[in-house]
């Protein structure tokens, strides 16, 4: 058409998403399909990705609102393994408050809290095997606590102190243990998602027995790496269970920029032919249900499965991050998962296995631990006290055998 020659169609608009409420509006939730706790089935763990395609669009849930554990997915736990797990969570969040609170005092530069989260890193991780490994992203510390990692080594981290593990080359709370199956955290997001991939089809190339676990933001969906480590799950089956914790909010960014048009963000697995499930992230049980499903089918040369973990940020982003300018201060009230640690503590009282009272002693005796690991851990040093890495450090730990170039570099430095 000529351009002088006016348009017979209506002129374009780009679709921008929006969230369902901004800051001084009234939370509302009703977009979330919630089924009933039990509801929703438990297939074989062989079933082909294209037989449960429904279950990329419900929630498995196992706790009701009376705190029954309820339907199929239930009974893969022990009372004392669920007071571990209570433990677990409640160590993670009392940890939670004093680094936050050690920010706050000019301790460290930089903590990221997990609060409202913690059911699914530290259920998930109790459903893991010595060996396996995780490639997680800045908000899985739950791994290393239920996986027994000393705090002091952790706070030491944040601290950059002289017994900072890292020796001070990495970004407070971006973790690493190779014992403890923690691949080490990247600033760069998505980037571990296709490590963990090709750590999985190594181990499979190797004929190991070991699985990976790769862990993802929702908002780092977006990013290629995300798509690239399905292409490669996809096409050579590899033993990985594929994470994405979709917490609502990708820093200032609610989660349908990321999710685009899909609907949820396990489905994303049905074009690349993976089994999807996903579930309610706040809920102990379902979590390590699923994770006990998802790692038994990678454990058995099955392929990947990708697992959506619906929760919620409760906290900021970051201590760089000031959630109330864009989001509602009530919206973690209006949150209907509530809250992961008083879900399972609830649970556990109604079955005569824990009490208020046990409840409160327990949090008190968390608190004087995780207190008493800050204290030992301050005794290295914080952020502006105390002793620091050597810089010696800076040339170690890069080649095998070092270059005479940063030998004479070294010795210049006087180190």
């Amino acid at each position: 058409m000529p351009p002088d020659v006016p348009s017979l169609h209506a002129p374009l608009s780009l679709h921008v998403p929006e969230p369902a409420v901004r800051p001084g509006g009234n939370p509302s939730f009703s977009d979330l399909d919630i089924p009933e706790a039990g509801a929703v089935r438990r297939p074989e763990v062989d079933v082909a990705a294209a037989e449960i395609r429904d279950l990329a669009y419900t929630l498995i849930r196992v706790l009701d609102s009376e705190g029954r554990a309820v339907g199929p997915w239930a009974g893969s736990l022990t009372d004392e393994e669920l007071l571990a797990g209570l433990r677990d969570m409640m160590k993670l969040r009392a940890f939670d408050a004093r680094m936050l609170m050690a920010q706050r005092q000019g301790k460290t530069s930089f903590y990221m809290q997990h609060l409202g989260e913690e059911a699914v890193s530290t259920a998930f991780r109790r459903a893991l095997e010595p060996g396996d490994m995780n490639f997680p992203t800045y908000r899985q510390a739950g791994l290393l606590i239920a996986g027994g990692y000393p705090l002091v080594d952790m706070m030491c981290q944040i601290y950059s102190n002289e017994n900072d593990p890292l020796h001070g080359r990495q970004l407070p709370v971006m973790y690493s243990s190779k014992e403890h199956g923690f691949f080490s955290i990247s600033g760069n997001l998505a980037t571990q998602y296709v490590q963990a991939v090709g750590w999985a089809m190594a181990s499979a190339i190797k004929n190991d027995s070991k699985i990976a676990a790769a862990w993802i933001g929702d908002g780092s969906t977006a990013e290629s790496d995300f798509h690239a480590a399905l292409v490669f799950a996809s096409t050579y089956r590899a033993p990985v269970v594929l994470n994405v914790v979709n917490n609502q909010w990708a820093i200032s960014t609610f989660q349908g920029f990321a999710r685009g048009g899909s609907s949820t963000f396990a489905a994303r697995g049905h074009g690349f032919g993976i089994p999807a499930l996903r579930v309610d992230g706040n809920d102990y049980l379902a979590v390590h249900a699923v994770a006990k499903w998802a790692t038994e089918r990678a454990r058995r040369n099955l392929g990947p499965t990708i697992v959506e973990y619906v929760t919620y940020r409760a906290g900021a982003h970051s201590t760089s991050d000031d959630p109330s300018a864009y989001r509602p201060k009530t919206e973690f009230d209006a949150w209907p998962l509530g809250d992961p640690v008083a879900r399972l503590k609830n649970h556990l009282i109604a079955r005569g296995a824990w009490s208020e009272e046990r409840h409160r002693q327990g949090e008190a005796e968390i608190l004087d631990e995780v207190v008493a690991a800050q204290r030992e851990a301050e005794t290295h040093g914080t952020l502006h006290a105390g002793g620091k890495p050597s810089p010696r450090d800076m040339f170690e730990g890069v080649f095998a055998e070092m270059p005479p170039h940063l030998r004479r570099q070294r010795q210049q430095a006087g180190y």
